[in-house]
């Protein structure tokens, strides 16, 4: 275990800018997941699952370590219920048209990034129902409007873990809780929180669990899936694509197994075994330990920004109730003209706009110009935090 957070990799890019973008992507990676890929690439580089050779078997054995690295961080019944894809908007498209069927009804919340809102109108167009349940101005979300929102036909309640534009934590547990009670299933979008919060398949009775391997587990992107929990009957799920596994080959028909059935075409094996570096360096960091970090320092940077006239901070304004993202404005000055002044005169690279959540822009009264973003990573520092503060206090000053 790296002791000292000043042995990690730093923030700055090679020319010395800061980089606070992480809920778009994480950055910088840890040290082993280009090793891990390279390896792959210059000593591997087989298809798994395609071909009986000690290569291909090399590379399906990657592929397996990694679903198996999945299953035990989300405590998923068993490695083969969790499904690789191309991201994680690939396994909630796999979760709402393999689930979902004319007639039946959603509860969602409006909070909710468009790689959830985007399918759910695409569907609600074929005659699925949709709720959006409303959340308070901080972004939070009240569980019992959740199941105020169930109706007879309700078949799942879809919600987002975290924010990505303000990090609100949403009740999730609850959420499960009440999924259970009514006999119905729990989609969780864990695109923020994968690797920075705890997350129980079981004990948070979550049923269908999305994930990105680009953001907080620290593996590279064109990664992630969905993990498929033990109340799911996967016949219920049908395959949005069919296509070549390896397995069945006799068979024009696809394959009725987990995890063949939703996984056609070769896998992004060289992007699994970083993922599986960056699943291993997590685990010898302890969640715990990153989680307290960023509380630390999102703490530290709240505590700044409040201290400023003419900021308005978005969200929870509360470091343990919230990820380390935070949304604000600069009253008087377009969060465009902040960013790119942030880029061009400070060196630093933030994000700007409405960050594919029109719905969580509207909720938090934010659309449609948007806010800027900063989204703090493990190997953040206080000294970034500081680098933030001045900065943003010397725009404010102007605007």
């Amino acid at each position: 275990m790296i002791s000292r957070w000043s042995d990690f990799p730093s923030s700055r890019s090679k020319d010395g800018a800061l980089y606070v973008d992480n809920a778009a992507t994480s950055w910088p990676k840890p040290p082993g997941v280009a090793q891990a890929m390279r390896h792959f690439i210059e000593e591997v580089g087989a298809n798994p699952g395609r071909s009986g050779h000690r290569l291909s078997i090399a590379a399906a054995r990657i592929v397996y370590a990694a679903r198996e690295a999945i299953a035990e961080l989300f405590g998923a019944p068993d490695p083969l219920h969790v499904i690789f894809g191309l991201n994680i908007t690939d396994g909630i498209n796999l979760a709402l048209h393999g689930l979902l069927r004319a007639g039946e009804h959603v509860v969602t919340s409006s909070m909710e990034h468009n790689s959830v809102m985007r399918p759910l109108r695409a569907l609600e167009k074929q005659g699925v129902e949709i709720t959006c349940v409303g959340c308070r101005a901080d972004g939070g979300l009240d569980a019992d409007l959740i199941e105020a929102a169930i109706r007879p036909n309700t078949r799942l309640i879809a919600l987002n873990h975290a924010s990505n534009v303000c990090g609100t934590i949403l009740p999730i547990q609850e959420a499960g809780q009440i999924a259970r009670r009514r006999n119905l299933l729990l989609l969780v979008d864990a695109a923020q929180t994968a690797g920075v919060l705890p997350i129980d398949m079981s004990g948070d009775c979550i049923d269908l669990l999305a994930f990105t391997g680009h953001k907080s587990l620290y593996g590279p992107m064109g990664t992630g899936g969905l993990a498929i929990g033990e109340r799911v009957d996967p016949a219920d799920i049908q395959p949005i694509r069919q296509g070549g596994t390896g397995s069945r080959s006799e068979r024009e028909e696809q394959p009725d197994f987990l995890p063949d059935c939703y996984e056609s075409g070769t896998p992004n094996a060289v992007g699994l075994a970083g993922l599986l570096a960056a699943l291993q360096w997590l685990q010898e960091q302890s969640i715990d330990q990153i989680r307290a970090r960023e509380i630390e320092l999102c703490g530290l940077l709240l505590d700044g920004l409040t201290q400023i006239p003419g900021v308005m901070i978005y969200g929870p304004q509360e470091a343990s109730k919230q990820t380390a993202t935070i949304g604000l404005n600069i009253r008087g000055m377009e969060p465009s003209t902040v960013g790119l002044r942030l880029d061009e005169e400070y060196e630093i690279l933030c994000r700007v706009g409405l960050h594919c959540a029109p719905a969580a822009h509207r909720t938090l009264g934010t659309y449609p110009v948007g806010c800027v973003r900063f989204g703090l990573g493990a190997f953040n520092t206080e000294a970034d935090i500081h680098k933030l503060v001045n900065a943003i206090g010397e725009l404010a000053q102007e605007g």
